[in-house]
């Protein structure tokens, strides 16, 4: 069981080191952004002039404060619960009681073993239990959770943790199939291969709805 307090209950869960959450520090929050772009753009000086490298040269003066805006603001992004987008739901006044899938959502994340990049598509789904979501909050969704370091099995599970909540049913899935960096362009640098994860909750545990999923996922559309 993951043990929250009053701070905790503040962030919300999926922001807490423990269980299937992202592994954050109680005082993750104290910094203001600006404050924490200008304490990672000294790291990056550091990292660089320690490789050295000359960042008196016009390519690479301006190099620590990108890389510290594009951490905090960008590809980190997803840390931050004040940028999570609301997840309005609607009645399913139409009573579409069958399959919804979301497929092929890109996914940009970070690993969070070596820092580079996670790169792939991810399949969502659910069976209504009265509400619907907006489709375009499906992709917002796993993009919150993808802008952090990250491990695939937990974004994975992070994502249908969260629909189960936002749709109040625990009929939610979850595919991705991503390529990492960190194996492709270092160590074995096999840039063929690929990492498919999934997470199956409620009736997704049928071993035919489950079917049907994947079914769903290798159709080809065209238009």
């Amino acid at each position: 069981m993951c043990k929250h307090d009053d701070l905790h209950e503040q962030l919300g869960e999926n922001h807490i080191g423990t269980c299937s959450d992202t592994p954050l520090r109680a005082d993750a929050f104290a910094l203001s952004d600006e404050e924490k772009i200008e304490s990672i753009k000294k790291d990056v000086e550091n990292i660089l002039i320690t490789l050295g490298m000359d960042l008196t040269d016009d390519s690479l003066k301006g190099t620590p404060n990108r890389v510290a805006k594009m951490f905090v603001k960008e590809i980190f992004g997803g840390l931050n619960p004040a940028r999570k987008a609301s997840a309005s739901t609607f009645e399913n006044k139409y009573k579409y009681g069958e399959m919804l899938v979301e497929k092929n959502i890109v996914v940009y994340s970070t690993c969070e073993h070596h820092l580079l990049p996670i790169v792939g598509r991810a399949h969502v789904a659910y069976i209504s239990n009265g509400k619907v979501v907006g489709l375009s909050k499906m992709n917002r969704i796993v993009d919150f959770y993808a802008k952090r370091p990250q491990v695939q099995e937990r974004l994975t599970i992070q994502i249908v943790k969260e629909l189960q909540q936002v749709l109040n049913t625990e009929d939610v899935a979850c595919i991705i199939d991503a390529k990492h960096l960190c194996v492709n362009s270092r160590g074995i640098r096999d840039i063929e291969s690929s990492t498919v994860t999934a997470e199956f909750g409620g009736k997704f545990k049928d071993e035919n709805v489950r079917k049907e999923f994947i079914e769903y996922i290798k159709l080809e559309t065209k238009f």
